[in-house]
Parts: structure tokens; sequence; C-alpha cells
């Protein structure tokens, strides 16, 4: 029987300098940066990826009608073996009861396994409290989209024994202060996002408490005023954190380097929002919901017969490497994004005792160890992969995770 590797060899890719990571029960222990002795030098090392928003991956559907334990133990493990180390498994609009089978499914899913435990910190509902109008709402079913309810949330939480840790809503709903300032009393973040609130309204959810924008600059009008609009409010407020699709399909290279310079790099995360068919061949497929397909070559997924996309068929591998090109990056720049960012997220937000929710990133309830970060005493998440400029994937070599302790 092999012994299971403690420690891990390659380039910084900030510095270039060859380090060596070792690592004992899921933690990093230590680093240190040593001489090319082995083949492995040759290669990058960088956390395990987080992604904060995943739909699907290699045909494995979360958003399935009658959701399996064996489909979220076979996304946790086809998205580990491409580096993803962390998954936030991300529910769509669909009926109420739908919704809490899902998520039952998922909190049993993660109490069988120390593996699933550690690699879901919690989950992202996204809908149905949305937009009702066209192009905001994106592919939501428009029959299950409904207006805010903090009770609903209440039952998803007992459902789910407490794991739903973020929300997406559209503040354009008449009670969405009071629903964001509820949830987050409840330990949950909440995004804006697929909304067709006015500018005031976006900062008036900021204010009670919401801390993120769900994939700024998709679900969202074809055409807006010039200004104001929802999209420069989001992106004008320091209080929001940005989660960007960097696919080379959901927004234009000027738009993602726009949205990344305006926002600066603190505020921004790379988000895949992956569907099934990431990760699979390319041909024509039949969705769930009947709709066909087609997934491209160069990882477009299109209604067949229509210039419209029908979700995102990238993984945050593919996402990470075309980001450098998009952004005009770095590949160190590139990994912050979907490394130490998104994990400075994981911790749900709780409230200040005597004043309220809190704003802002605030403070939180570590999930496990820290996270997205080469450090001693941080999880044992990590890979090894090839990437030169021009690829549009990182090849992923070797991947440590790190069990819950």
């Amino acid at each position: 029987m092999s012994q299971p590797v403690s420690h891990l060899t390659g380039r910084d890719p900030a510095t270039g300098q060859v380090l060596r990571v070792d690592t004992d029960r899921g933690l990093i222990t230590a680093v240190t940066a040593v001489t090319a002795v082995d083949a492995d030098a040759d290669r990058w090392i960088a956390p395990g990826l987080i992604d904060l928003q995943v739909n699907g991956y290699h045909g494995f559907d979360l958003n399935e009608p009658e959701l399996r334990p064996q489909t979220v133990t076979g996304l946790v493990h086809a998205l580990a073996a491409v580096g993803v180390t962390t998954v936030v498994p991300t529910l769509i609009t669909a009926p109420e009861d739908q919704l809490l089978a899902s998520l039952a499914t998922i909190a049993a899913a993660r109490r069988s396994s120390r593996h699933l435990a550690h690699a879901i910190p919690y989950v992202h509902v996204e809908g149905p409290f949305l937009s009702d109008q066209d192009g905001p709402r994106g592919a939501h079913d428009a029959r299950y989209i409904r207006p805010p309810d903090p009770a609903e949330v209440g039952r998803w939480h007992r459902a789910s024994g407490g794991l739903v840790g973020l929300v997406t809503v559209s503040p354009h709903w008449p009670g969405s202060d009071a629903f964001i300032r509820a949830v987050t009393g409840l330990g949950v973040r909440v995004a804006v996002g697929h909304t067709h609130a006015t500018s005031d309204q976006v900062h008036q959810a900021v204010a009670a408490g919401a801390t993120m924008s769900t994939h700024l600059g998709n679900g969202a009008h074809a055409t807006l005023p010039r200004h104001p609009n929802y999209l420069w409010a989001q992106l004008a407020d320091d209080s929001l954190h940005l989660g960007l699709i960097a696919d080379g399909h959901h927004l234009p290279a000027d738009t993602f380097k726009a949205m990344v310079r305006a926002a600066g790099p603190d505020r921004v995360h790379l988000v895949s929002d992956a569907t099934e068919l990431a990760g699979m061949p390319p041909g024509r497929y039949v969705t769930t919901v009947g709709d066909a397909v087609e997934l491209s070559p160069d990882g477009r997924l299109g209604l067949v017969g229509s210039p419209y996309l029908a979700g995102a068929a990238r993984g945050l591998d593919e996402c990470v490497a075309i980001a450098t090109a998009l952004g005009s990056l770095t590949l160190a720049q590139a990994l912050t994004l979907a490394t130490r960012n998104p994990a400075r997220l994981l911790g749900p937000t709780i409230p200040t005792r005597g004043s309220g929710p809190t704003r802002g990133s605030g403070p939180t309830r570590a999930v496990g160890p820290r996270r997205g970060v080469l450090a001693p005493g941080t999880a044992a998440d990590l890979m090894t992969f090839d990437f030169a400029p021009g690829d549009q994937r990182l090849r992923v070599v070797t991947v440590l995770t790190a069990p819950s302790t």
C-alpha cells in the first residue's frame, strides 16, 4: 500500500522560487525555499482553487429534479481532479420542495465523508428571489420566481442543518432591506444578482448587509441606461465583493479588464458558474429542462438555433488561465482571484453583538482551517500544474486535499 503524499514541490507563480510544502494531518506544516532537485520543480505550485458558484460539472448536475448523494460526491471528486478543492454547490430557482430536498441531500452527502465535509463549506442558493424580467432573470424559470421570504430561508436552514451560507437576491423587491437584515442575522451572506434594481436600491441592500455581487455583468439587461445603472452601482460600492465569470464568453476582454481595474484586485473573485456540461466533450446535448444546446470546442455553451448562451461550460481551472489574457494579469494575480480572495468569503457573516447584522465583510466564523494561501497552519489543499502563456487551462498534475479534522 502506497504512503500518502506528505509534501509537494513546485515553483511559486509570484516569484519563480522553488518551494517545498510539507503537510501533516491536513495542514501545511512548512513552506521552504529549496534548490531544484527533481522534475516536479519545473511545475507551478499553488493552493487549491476555491469556486463559490458551481451548478454542475462533467455530467453531474446539482439542479437535477431529484438530487442524489452520488451526484454530490461525483461532482466534488471530478472538480478535485482539476484542482478545485473547495466547492460551493449552487442551487438555482426551483419550487421550495425541490430546494428543501436538494439541500437535505447535500447535507447528508457532506456528513458521509470527511473529504466532502471539508470540500463543501456551505451551499449557495441563487434564487428564487430574483428579477422576473427577461434579461436579468437569465435562465431561471419564471414560474418559480418569488418575493424574498426570510421564513423560507429559515426552512432551508433547517433542512440543511445550517448549511446555507449564501443567498443571491434582487433588491428591487419591496421589503428587500428587511429580508437582508433577517438573513444576515442567521449568519448567511447575501449577494446582489439577477437584478433590475435601481442604484439606490443596490446601495440600500449593502447598507442592510449585502456583501457580494453574483457574476457581475451577467444576468442583466442587454441594453441599460448609460448612467446610472445597477452595474455601476455595484462596481462603485466598496463593500461588495464581485464574482466574475472569466470563461471568455460571459464577459468580453475589455469588460473584464475594466471591472477588475475599477474594483481593485482585492474586491474581485472568479467563479465558474459551471453547469453539468463543463468538462464534457464538444457536441450537442439535451439539458434536464429539455433545451437543445451545443458545446463548442472553445467552451461556449449555446442554445441551438439562437445567439444566446445556455450557461457556463468551463471549470475554474480554465477560467484562471483565460483570465490572464482577458485581464492582462500575471498567473499569480489570476490565481489570487481564485484562491486567496474567495477564501476570505468562506466564513458566514455573524451579527455584531448589540448592533444588528454586520456590514461589509464583517467578522466571520471560520469554516475549518484557513485556505487559499501557502502558509504553515493553513489547510493542505494544494496543487501542482503546468501552464504557459496562451494556455486555455491549468494542466493539473497533482492535487492534495485536506479532510476535515
